[in-house]
């Protein structure tokens, strides 16, 4: 079965991020003796009523991450950085490898700084210790050298998310002892982007499309889809290599064929007059498979030899081994998570990438888990019930959703309410918060209310039927008993002080559409 016409390095094109940025390190502390009872009359809280403000009390603008945190286990370790996480849900980087492939050209490049006797020398030591025909050819060459002179920007930066994946990587495909250097395929195929899809939906960081994944075990649903999987997606991309190997006897060849599909390869040596070595069959292959395999030698050498030619690796936040799974025991949200953890629900999307709605289904036989930074596990584990109990309370509250499909080509105006933030405003749509932000020429995360944005919808978009508008009401405050917000509280936090005080009731009584607080604030909490 033929494996998709797929990407290369040459995505290694796109745009620039910076990876610079303050660690930011916080512990929040919620203790039942800092509970104080007070009577007093709340100020009442702005509300919106036919497009006029209620003079009260401003309210501020919710930056795109949750505020507080809610448990505790171990200390707050340092938050991802935003624009490392930009770069990492950044599909640009992606979308230009296609082209790239098929239009690669083996022009002559000057680059003085790489000698050819030096790059003869090199190739002849990366042959030596590698299972790979890499042999010295000027078209190789030039394609070395124009990635050295024209993409070292992005090179830079898929030697950081390599940072991340190599090591998963590797482990997988010594299991199933395949050369090692066998990971830099998923750079040549998706640029590192577990969600990457091709032209003709291939998809993952191995782009295996809907029939090749089933038939290596990736199943696709509703919920999920395992070809975005880091983990499953690389044993099954080990186990297709592992077979084409055994069909073809050549590493090369076996490349070339997960390219293009065993029957194009078989194909071009017929064509050659019997021929089984890839430079010599390369010009009968199909274009695209023609500029794979050097694309693949290209990479291979630069990343063997980034130190020779003066590539600064920046290592991510935090690498694979820093991080958990756990199974989930019932439906459960990552916007759930990242609410209770106090967790960027892009760092979330990041390590959870196979969950299409960012919703992690509980089926009977099926064992799909909920992968944390370490420093959060013990936070989830040892409060695992009550988490579990306030996502379901979440559930009960939500009417049965309608999908809505809209067409990637159509523009709706977005505008901003309370308690709306760039990552919520993105889940809503199905798109990224990097792309509203360039939509809008937006420079940071923050909003305002009555804000307008234009956003481009991408996928299906569950929304609750219109509800009427209800009549505000006015809430008597004498002899009510209030709480003052701490540093740390969250209104779930808070309704768990007060026995059979929900959520739902707080926002009620105090006016509150958002989930965000202000240390000082006065709740009532009695009705």
């Amino acid at each position: 079965m033929n494996k998709p016409i797929t990407l290369v390095v040459g995505a290694l094109l796109c745009c620039g991020v910076s990876f610079a940025q303050e660690n930011k390190k916080q512990e929040t502390h919620i203790k039942e003796d800092s509970v104080k009872v007070e009577t007093v009359v709340p100020k009442q809280v702005d509300s919106l009523i036919d497009g006029k403000s209620a003079e009260v009390k401003a309210i501020t603008p919710v930056s795109d991450s949750t505020a507080l945190m809610v448990y505790e286990d171990h200390k707050q370790a340092a938050d991802i950085d935003q624009k490392w996480l930009d770069e990492l849900y950044s599909n640009s980087l992606f979308d230009t490898i296609y082209k790239s492939v098929t239009e690669l050209t083996y022009e002559d490049v000057d680059y003085p700084e790489l000698p050819t006797d030096t790059l003869k020398a090199r190739l002849k030591e990366l042959n030596a210790r590698t299972p790979f025909n890499i042999e010295y050819n000027p078209s190789l060459e030039n394609v070395i050298k124009s990635y050295l002179k024209n993409r070292r920007e992005s090179l830079d930066r898929l030697m950081s998310l390599s940072e991340y994946y190599f090591p998963l990587f590797e482990t997988t495909l010594d299991s199933y002892n395949l050369p090692l250097e066998m990971k830099y395929l998923a750079i040549v195929e998706s640029a590192l982007k577990p969600k990457a899809k091709s032209r003709v939906g291939a998809t993952g960081l191995w782009q295996f499309m809907f029939a090749t994944g089933k038939m290596y075990g990736l199943n696709v649903s509703s919920y999920v889809d395992e070809r975005s999987d880091p983990i499953k997606s690389t044993e099954a991309a080990s186990k297709y290599l592992a077979k084409l190997y055994e069909i073809f006897g050549d590493w090369d060849l076996a490349l070339a064929a997960y390219n293009s599909g065993p029957g194009n390869v078989s194909k071009a040596i017929r064509r050659s007059g019997g021929y089984q070595n890839y430079w010599n069959i390369r010009p009968f292959l199909p274009r695209e498979t023609a500029g794979y395999v050097p694309a693949f030698f290209a990479t291979m050498y630069i990343f063997e030899y980034a130190e020779e030619h003066g590539f600064n690796r920046i290592k991510p936040e935090f690498h694979y081994i820093e991080t958990d799974t756990i199974h989930v025991k019932q439906m459960i949200t990552l916007d759930q998570i990242s609410e209770v953890l106090d967790l960027p629900i892009e760092e979330l999307q990041f390590l959870n990438p196979s969950y299409k709605l960012d919703i992690i289904p509980y089926i009977k036989d099926e064992n799909y888990t909920l992968r944390l930074p370490m420093h959060a596990v013990g936070r989830f584990v040892a409060n695992e019930k009550d988490i579990y109990a306030y996502a379901q309370e979440e559930f009960d509250k939500r009417e049965k959703p309608l999908p809505q499909f809209f067409e990637s080509d159509v523009k709706i105006t977005y505008r901003v309410r309370s308690g709306d933030y760039l990552g919520k405003i993105a889940r809503k749509y199905g798109v990224r918060v990097s792309q509203i932000k360039q939509w809008n020429g937006l420079r940071s995360n923050n909003l305002r209310i009555g804000q307008r944005l234009s956003i481009y919808p991408r996928k299906p978009v569950f929304t609750n039927p219109p509800a009427q508008k209800a009549a505000v009401k006015t809430v008597e405050v004498e002899g009510k008993q209030t709480y003052l917000v701490q540093q740390g509280d969250t209104l779930w936090g808070i309704s768990k002080k007060f026995p059979g005080i929900s959520v739902q009731n707080i926002k009620d009584w105090n006016g509150i559409s958002g989930t965000q607080l202000k240390v000082g604030m006065k709740l009532i909490v009695s009705n």
